[in-house]
């Protein structure tokens, strides 16, 4: 469990429009827009959760609350070098998995052996998969022209995570949050 603390903040109102709803004769009506406030920030999303779950727990009506992420940052960490051998490697084995699935799908296709047919596809499917894969890596590699010569995992991350709600609840929403660290 982490130790981290809510800050209750008092940020500006926020107004955000309301999803439309489907009435009965096919037409959209739309609703007010809700004005919303935050009434706690978080710096995980963990904890932001365990707070909207908490709230679900004190049955106070959760579809009136939103976990907004402020801050956000693209992070991209570098995992390897990429040359032409890692080009191949990397389609041949991405081609052989798609290959795989699809040659098992077809295979099961079969009314008389289903499974001998899905296994024997599987692995044609392997081999040509690994071959056309491996053709397309180096082919996206060399048009590529060495401006991305390196595999990366991109991932968003955010500062602060607040927990905003509407306006005509805000209140209770707040004094509940603030017996949840009492509570547990």
């Amino acid at each position: 469990m982490s130790n981290s603390t809510s800050t209750v903040t008092t940020h500006a109102t926020v107004t955000t429009p309301a999803p439309s709803v489907a009435t009965y004769d096919g037409q959209r009506s739309v609703n007010p827009p809700a004005t919303r406030r935050p009434v706690a920030t978080y710096p995980n999303y963990g904890d932001a959760q365990r707070a909207v779950d908490y709230l679900s727990d004190q049955r106070f009506p959760v579809e009136r609350v939103a976990i907004v992420a402020e801050g956000l940052r693209l992070e991209e960490q570098v995992t390897g070098r990429l040359g032409w051998g890692r080009a191949l490697l990397n389609g041949a084995l991405g081609g052989a998995a798609t290959g795989t699935f699809i040659g098992f799908i077809f295979g099961l296709f079969s009314l008389i052996t289903p499974l001998v047919s899905a296994l024997t596809l599987a692995f044609y499917g392997l081999i040509f998969g690994a071959i056309v894969g491996a053709l397309f890596g180096l082919l996206f590699y060399a048009f590529s022209g060495g401006q991305r010569d390196f595999t990366s995992v991109g991932s968003i991350r955010a500062q602060r995570y607040d927990i905003v709600v509407d306006s005509e609840v805000a209140d209770e929403a707040e004094r509940l949050l603030a017996t949840m660290g009492a509570a547990r």
